[in-house]
């Protein structure tokens, strides 16, 4: 098969994938008890939010499947989906409006998720891992299942944080996690199961009481891994102290991320109250963005956006402005997540975020953004820019260079 067939064969599967991740993907929960979930495949653990678009409290749900050409799919259900993932024959097959799109193959399980911190706190309720293309993957620890602007009235509109611990935690067992168990927890991840990056973030948290917490974190993970350099992210808000910024880069944090979420002066004031009444409002947060860009470099600062609720072309001149001072974007599909204050609301059809991922695509190629660079800022590796540049480079299974295991 030529390669430029390859090609037309993955994006195919990217354009499903979009789509799916849009419009979410039902399942009859019965056809996973031939999946052996928690055993040999990935189950769901909501470590802070659900993006499913329907709660399940009684049941597991797998993390993801992988397409033929190798695209990672999240399993995002929704019973209401024209998406189905049916079992026929011993083989899981996407199907669309009952029409059979391609086989499929479920996330496996890391091999750290069978181990436990020295407190017998298992890691699988610590760090939540996401595989990646020829790096490893990613494992994200949300060291909070909780955010304080609740206490306020302050919460983001578009945020489930605190209604996804009320509904999980204590079915699931999540819980704060102190530096010792992520150390352990990173520790195993990185000698078990290859990984190569660590996403830590939680809810808002006082601005001094997070810098000290992170460089504990920071400290515990280059003791247990032996690396100074582990290739970690810290997710913080703005602090109003600027200088703050220089200590994550001083305790190890390879990256930084502070998502501004909005780029529209009237929608960040309507959706992000708690930014506005905490963090010095918008202004502040693109200034300490701007600061951070040049504490840490070039691709080693991203800010995110959550893409669907502003318009189109203000999100992507945030984009554009921050790829133009070397800060990298995430911009995945806005879903109304429930719990969320603005659940049952309607994200922008498929179309609409494909258009957006090969915009973004094209503005940080542009100005000379890789792979590599998008993987070390991301919280997982599988957002549709990920792919984009995968492709791009020929990282995809279809182009036999990737270890993920592909359906036979």
């Amino acid at each position: 098969m030529s390669r430029e067939h390859i090609r037309s064969r993955l994006f195919q599967e990217l354009s499903i994938k979009n789509e799916v991740n849009v419009e979410g993907v039902a399942a009859d929960p019965a056809i996973f008890q031939h999946l052996d979930l928690g055993g040999a495949h990935q189950e769901q653990v909501h470590l802070c939010f659900e993006m499913d678009h329907e709660t399940h409290e009684g049941f597991d749900l797998p993390t993801g499947y992988i397409t033929p050409g190798g695209l990672r799919v999240a399993f995002h259900w929704d019973s209401r989906s024209d998406f189905r993932i049916v079992y026929d024959s011993c083989e899981y097959v996407l199907t669309h409006k009952g029409k059979e799109l391609f086989p499929v193959t479920f996330d496996k399980r890391p091999a750290y998720y069978g181990l436990e911190a020295s407190d017998g706190t298992p890691f699988s309720r610590i760090a939540g891992y996401s595989s990646g293309y020829l790096d490893g993957g990613t494992v994200s620890i949300a060291y909070s299942n909780e955010c304080s602007l609740k206490e306020k009235g302050q919460d983001c509109l578009f945020c489930n944080i605190n209604a996804t611990k009320d509904t999980y935690s204590e079915i699931q067992g999540i819980k704060w996690k102190n530096p010792r168990q992520i150390g352990e927890a990173v520790a195993a991840a990185y000698r078990l199961d290859g990984v190569t990056h660590t996403n830590l973030t939680g809810g808002f948290v006082p601005e001094r009481r997070e810098v000290d917490y992170y460089i504990d974190v920071a400290e515990a993970i280059q003791e247990s891994t032996g690396l100074q350099d582990f290739n970690g992210t810290a997710v913080i808000g703005a602090p109003l102290d600027l200088g703050i910024i220089d200590r994550y880069k001083e305790a190890g944090f390879r990256t930084l991320a502070m998502n501004l979420e909005m780029w529209d002066p009237a929608f960040y004031a309507a959706i992000l109250p708690g930014k506005v009444a905490e963090c010095g409002g918008r202004e502040h947060w693109i200034k300490a963005i701007e600061y951070a860009a040049k504490v840490f470099g070039k691709g080693k600062v991203r800010s995110g956006f959550v893409a669907g609720i502003e318009p189109k072309r203000a999100t992507l001149e945030g984009v554009e402005y921050f790829a133009s001072i070397g800060v990298l974007s995430l911009t995945g599909a806005w879903t109304p997540n429930p719990g969320s204050a603005l659940e049952g609301h309607r994200t922008p059809h498929a179309e609409w975020h494909l258009d957006m991922a090969y915009k973004c695509h094209d503005i940080f190629k542009r100005y000379g953004f890789t792979y590599q660079d998008y993987f070390d800022i991301a919280p997982s590796p599988n957002f549709l820019i990920h792919d984009l540049f995968a492709i791009d480079e020929e990282r995809v299974p279809a182009f036999g260079g990737d270890k993920r295991e592909q359906p036979v």
